[in-house]
Formats: C-alpha cells, structure tokens, sequence
C-alpha cells in the first residue's frame, strides 16, 4: 500500500532534520509557517515565519550540543491537509536527560507545511529538562 503524500512529505521533514537539512526543511515550509512548542522554558512559545522555526531547530541541537534525536514511531493522516505524528524524543543537557514520547499536529496547504502544533508526554519534564 502506497504512502500517503502528506505522510511521505512529514517522513520526508523528520529525515532532513534528523540530518541536520535546513534547506530540505525550508522547502518543505510555507515561508509564514509557525511552529508553536507547548510549556513554560526558554524554548516554549510559538515560532513564526520559516527563518524562526530553523532558528529554533538549530537551537535544540545548539542547546544539547548536538545530542538532540527525534525518532519517528507513527503517522497519521485524514487527507484533508492534517499530518499527526509520535516519535521519541531525546537528548542531554547541563547533566539532565531527556526521554518522552511526542507528536506534532501538521498542517499543509498546497503541499507545504503551514503550522506544527507540538505536544509532550510530559510537560513538567520537558521543562525540567530545558530549565
């Protein structure tokens, strides 16, 4: 059974971050995309605009000196332009470990994503983590 096209083109985004492709990323991204990160860190709040989003890409990895790792487990589609996915999220910084399950709700119009909505297993640990 084919992959969906919304599901091959989120795959497609989780590889190029995995590999640290922020031009693939870009291409994927309608130029005013927002990424919105739930909690209350330094790195909750909502990124908006394509440069802002990478921004914050880059400084997950610049924050946990490059330990950082998402590892995709499942995506779901409605083919109305939704995308959920759930991974696993790792990572080190300042002596602390990170470890939970995630998601993010993506949204796409004319295949580009427009908005990511993520979510955390757990979000006093994901605090605790980038406190």
């Amino acid at each position: 059974m084919a992959e969906h096209p919304h599901a091959a083109l989120v795959r497609r985004g989780y590889e190029a971050f995995a590999q640290g492709d922020l031009g693939t990323l870009r291409a994927m991204m309608t130029t005013d995309c927002t990424h919105h990160v739930p909690g209350d860190h330094m790195l909750s709040g909502d990124f908006k605009g394509v440069d802002a989003v990478l921004g914050y890409y880059v400084r997950l990895a610049t924050e946990t000196g490059g330990s950082f790792r998402v590892e995709l487990r499942h995506l779901f589609v409605d083919g109305r332009g939704h995308v959920v996915s759930v991974h696993r999220a790792t990572g080190e910084r300042a002596g602390r470990h990170l470890d939970q399950m995630g998601g993010i709700v993506f949204r796409l119009v004319g295949e580009k994503i427009t908005d990511l909505d993520e979510c955390v297993e757990d979000m006093t640990a994901a605090a605790d983590f980038w406190a």
